[in-house]
């Protein structure tokens, strides 16, 4: 992770991070970010059969694969707010900036993050949209990365510096993310003649349609890996903006530098993924939930799902407890392959469980100091065939109950 001291900039890039007063507590949440020349734009976005106007808007804008900025607001989702409604308080906020910007509507996406079902409070949007423009900066990367925030802790910035041959380029990536979260998101491909929120701009130029698989690729085995609360969100988006200005040609599937950069996207967003585990509200523990030996890919992640989101499991995590016996039974439930008597669980590789039986006391005492740490694995052996799945959770506390049963108030 970036430290916080260190100023965050990637060339042909500006942002800016300021208050609208959308949030009751007066915090940033209102965020611009602006490429100065036209950028290849691609992104995966939430599945959600409610998905809000903000991401109808940007997954019908984005197919073209090009973009120059992207608006965001916190503190309001802008979801299940009658869809006309809705669509016109988006399409409101992407003409003030393409005005502001000398833009094409076109080119100007938006993403919301906050709370569902209130209409958009569009003087203060307006407000704060006017003041986003005339503060846009080349180092303002933090300011805009505090003003997507909503429950986190703290800002999630990532950032690469690389380089293509003798040319030196930069990615650099923002997200948010604490509750609400078990995204699922698909690409859209962008057409040649495709609540998190994650933003990512490099100096590299990409070939549109390589950078949206790339994207989802490395979102796969990111953000679609994680599960706080098992609440899919009606706003999560992840958008990769490259404008190009390094120079170079265009990265394609074979290009020089192309592996090179899928990695570093890949690693960056993972990096952002754990830390939204991490982050998670209430959480005290983050938990990779392996399962091995499942009878097919599409059963391995369901079992994965299954037990990650078991309210019992997570809150014997919290609570330091090797109850294997609420991991099988979330196996069990998961709809997977389940034999019992085949099953193995490995807490931080001490065996609690074998062939569906107790290990033993010593086992189970192992691994309670195991649980002790922020970090630990459980390991789930189905043993009805070879797929595997793997996905991070975090633990259910006090802190998760106490912070969304006075969300609104």
């Amino acid at each position: 992770m970036v430290t916080q001291k260190k100023i965050i900039t990637v060339p042909g890039f500006k942002f800016a991070g300021v208050s609208a007063g959308i949030k009751l507590n007066r915090k940033k949440d209102l965020a611009l970010i602006y490429s100065e020349v036209p950028a290849v734009a691609v992104g995966t976005f939430t599945q959600h059969p409610a998905a809000a106007a903000p991401v109808l808007l940007s997954k019908k804008r984005i197919r073209r694969g090009q973009a120059q900025a992207v608006v965001i607001n916190s503190g309001n989702a802008n979801a299940s707010t009658g869809g006309a409604q809705g669509m016109q308080g988006a399409l409101a906020m992407t003409a003030q900036v393409a005005e502001l910007l000398g833009l094409k509507p076109a080119d100007v996406l938006v993403c919301s993050t906050g709370v569902i079902g209130v209409p958009l409070p569009q003087e203060k949007i307006k407000a704060g949209i006017m003041s986003a423009a005339r503060r846009l900066s080349s180092e303002q990367f933090k300011a805009a990365a505090q003003a997507i925030l909503t429950t986190d802790q703290d800002i999630k910035v990532a950032q690469v510096q690389g380089k293509l041959g003798a040319k030196p380029y930069q990615l650099a990536v923002m997200a948010k993310g604490a509750g609400m979260i078990e995204p699922h998101m698909k690409g859209v491909k962008p057409v040649k003649h495709a609540t998190m929120l994650a933003f990512a701009m490099t100096d590299l130029a990409v070939d549109a349609a390589w950078a949206h698989e790339a994207l989802q690729a490395a979102v796969e085995v990111s953000f679609n890996a994680i599960s706080v609360d098992g609440d899919t969100s009606t706003n999560d988006t992840c958008i990769l903006l490259a404008n190009g200005l390094v120079g170079n040609k265009p990265l394609k599937a074979k290009s020089a530098g192309a592996k090179v950069f899928q990695q570093q996207l890949t690693a960056c967003l993972q990096q952002l993924a754990e830390a939204m585990v991490a982050d998670g509200e209430g959480a005290t523990k983050v938990v990779k939930i392996q399962v091995t030996g499942a009878k097919n890919a599409k059963e391995a992640k369901t079992a994965a799902y299954g037990i990650a989101n078991s309210q019992l499991v997570r809150t014997a995590f919290f609570g330091g407890d090797p109850n294997w016996g609420r991991i099988l039974a979330a196996l069990g439930n998961s709809g997977a392959t389940c034999r019992p008597d085949r099953v193995d669980i490995l807490i931080d590789g001490v065996t609690v469980c074998r062939k569906g039986c107790d290990a033993g006391s010593t086992a189970e005492r192992q691994a309670a100091r195991k649980m002790q740490q922020p970090k630990f694995t459980v390991e789930v052996r189905c043993g009805v065939g070879k797929a595997t799945h793997e996905i991070l959770s975090s633990d259910l506390g006090y802190g998760y109950v106490k912070l969304n049963s006075h969300y609104r108030s």
